[in-house]
């Protein structure tokens, strides 16, 4: 994902001399393709994010489009009054790109498990918050955000994730992506759940379990109409995120508590304490009931209930 938002974010760029890109001393052998062809646009503001978060908002004062990038909770947590007071309060074009979303820094310990981050972009005001699930999804949503006018939430995976979507998907801020139509029984996922999810469906098809899957690339605002059309068609629906509380969970769930018809409901995600164990990303997802087995699992005790 990180590639192809470089990518995506470098052909922007070129069309639009108004777009920057500051870094939080991060990004070897990813970023130095932008920083190389736009030299003038391009800062280094070192192990100090909230000083970067500040740069970006008086570029965004100027009439920049200020992108920040760093390590998952670092663009968030460590400058967080920044964020809030600096970009949100003034609905300033600043761009907050966050990698390695959930789990993806599992070796690095929980200090770099950003699995709070959805609860707390999306509190804030006029921010815009997403969570793409593939390369595909990652360059729509860079564009998204170039072209929207206020501050934007990027949470990206790492590397080397799959391109999941054949065909470029229509796409819209605050809108669902429908990847599979068809079943009585639904499941939402936002970021890198997507694949798993799919393979989750795979399984419970195999099992005469029809299920329909939604990626929901914008977790912040989130797609209700489409939630309300589940809340009717559907017996059974349940959340994926690689995350805490407050989540698509927690924004699926505040859908659903207006609706007068509603289906069986789960939000699967990371609850509980902090993992202790630092290791892969498979693994720990594992360990927090995130594999596709114990997601299939978990949608067919819920509708054996």
């Amino acid at each position: 994902m990180r590639t192809t938002f470089i990518k995506t974010l470098m052909e922007i760029a070129a069309e639009d001399e108004k777009v920057w890109l500051v870094a939080g001393d991060l990004g070897y052998s990813v970023l130095e393709v932008f920083s190389a062809k736009y030299p003038q646009r391009y800062l280094n503001a070192g192990v100090a994010e909230q000083n970067m978060t500040g740069i970006a908002a008086g570029l965004a004062l100027a009439g920049k489009t200020a992108f920040t990038y760093s390590i998952a909770n670092f663009p968030v947590f460590r400058c967080l009054e920044q964020v809030r007071n600096d970009v949100c309060y003034h609905n300033l074009n600043v761009k907050v790109v966050a990698v390695g979303g959930g789990l993806a820094y599992g070796s690095a310990g929980y200090s770099h498990h950003a699995v709070e981050d959805l609860a707390v972009m999306r509190a804030l005001p006029n921010m815009v918050v997403f969570a793409p699930a593939d390369p595909v999804e990652t360059q729509l949503v860079t564009r998204a955000a170039v072209a929207h006018q206020g501050p934007c939430y990027i949470r990206l995976g790492k590397a080397g994730e799959p391109v999941l979507h054949t065909t470029t998907p229509a796409f819209a801020i605050g809108k669902g992506i429908i990847v599979r139509a068809e079943g009585d029984v639904a499941m939402i996922s936002t970021g890198g759940m997507l694949g798993t999810v799919l393979k989750a469906a795979d399984e419970l098809g195999q099992r005469g379990t029809g299920t329909r899957v939604i990626s929901m690339p914008t977790v912040h605002p989130i797609d209700r109409e489409l939630i309300q059309r589940l809340a009717r068609e559907t017996r059974a629906l349940v959340t994926v995120e690689e995350h805490g509380v407050g989540g698509l969970g927690s924004a699926v769930a505040e859908v659903l508590a207006e609706c007068a018809e509603r289906p069986r409901f789960r939000a699967i995600r990371l609850d509980g304490a902090p993992s202790g164990v630092a290791g892969t990303q498979d693994a720990l997802r594992g360990e927090k009931g995130l594999s596709s087995p114990a997601i299939a699992a978990a949608l067919e005790s819920l509708l054996a209930r």
